[in-house]
């Protein structure tokens, strides 16, 4: 019997061992080319000159916000070849469908109150110049635009910026997407097994280098040089990337992560709607792309650590459930 067991245990070892060296095969697939591909569609901002003002720059950024689901594909189809990909990429299960509603839901209103109360939070701290009475800045912004009359009272138009960014998160959900499908869709599952704070650690951390391409041309950061511009976007993307992760492990879905990142694109500009007039915003202090914007955060992650809200759920039931409860 002894040798029958140890013989067992010893067949167990190279298929352990194949396994543990087709994952490590996938993940140099995946970042060899997300980054790759990024830097590639990045090259004519450098070769130019132009930099950011390269009049291309909107349709290469797009270009490279596509690139991890390419890469996810990629490897998903061509070395991995689950038996359910789409499953393997987060895209499904789409049930419970109230379940996956309020963590989309959640998707849309966390990512908007983080980005506010960095405003509050950078006021307080003196880092923001906050006008919130008077919106004296995009006061000035609107009067430029309409010939120095407004066409409605200011605070209809602050609260239409609202309604803007609902319609923005939507549109800006594919291109979203395009990152989402491969930071948090396939990426940061094949990072548990390091445990959970070091797969929040290392995806938020890979997601930010990703970013180097336009970070180092002053891109988010325009007041710094270029690597510390990259060590303010490691801190960002890990901050807040923990609190998408969060929305891709409890939805056991995508789709949330991938609204928040649009609905945070959408949000940014609040910044400007409630600054004071003529002031200078630095981010690299303020915002949420700030250090001031990442306290909030980070108390939400940490709580969320604490209370074990990272645990993957299990697969859907028939039962119902709220869509807060652990499963």
């Amino acid at each position: 019997m002894r040798r029958n067991t140890l013989s067992v245990r010893r067949s167990q070892r190279p298929r352990e061992s194949r396994g543990s060296r087709r994952s490590s095969t996938a993940l140099g697939v995946y970042l060899t080319l997300a980054f790759g591909l990024s830097w590639l569609i990045a090259l004519p901002l450098w070769l130019s000159g132009d930099g950011l003002q390269q009049p291309a720059f909107g349709t290469i950024s797009l270009g490279m916000m596509l690139t991890p689901a390419i890469a996810a594909l990629v490897t998903v189809y061509a070395v991995e070849r689950p038996d359910r990909p789409a499953e393997a990429l987060g895209l499904v299960p789409l049930r419970p469908a109230g379940r996956l509603l309020g963590y989309l839901g959640l998707g849309f209103a966390v990512p908007l109150t983080l980005v506010f109360a960095a405003l509050i939070v950078g006021s307080m701290l003196g880092v923001y110049p906050a006008d919130f009475i008077d919106f004296s800045a995009f006061r000035d912004i609107v009067a430029a635009q309409t010939g120095g009359q407004l066409p409605m009272p200011i605070g209809v138009l602050v609260a239409l910026q609202f309604i803007n960014i609902a319609v923005g998160s939507i549109l800006n959900l594919l291109p979203a997407l395009g990152e989402e499908l491969g930071w948090r869709g396939w990426l940061l599952p094949h990072l548990m097994r390091f445990g959970t704070v070091p797969a929040l650690l290392l995806s938020g951390a890979i997601w930010g280098l990703w970013h180097a391409p336009l970070i180092l041309l002053g891109y988010n950061y325009p007041s710094a040089p270029g690597w510390f511009g990259m060590l303010m976007m490691l801190g960002f993307c890990i901050v807040v990337g923990s609190v998408l992760a969060w929305l891709r492990i409890r939805s056991r879905s995508v789709w949330p992560a991938a609204l928040a990142h649009g609905t945070l694109n959408a949000s940014v500009g609040l910044a400007a709607v409630f600054a004071q007039s003529g002031a200078t915003i630095d981010s690299v202090h303020a915002t949420i792309l700030g250090w001031s914007g990442w306290i909030i955060p980070l108390v939400l992650v940490a709580t969320l650590i604490i209370t074990r809200q990272f645990r993957w759920p299990t697969r859907p039931s028939v039962r119902r459930r709220g869509f807060f409860s652990a499963r």
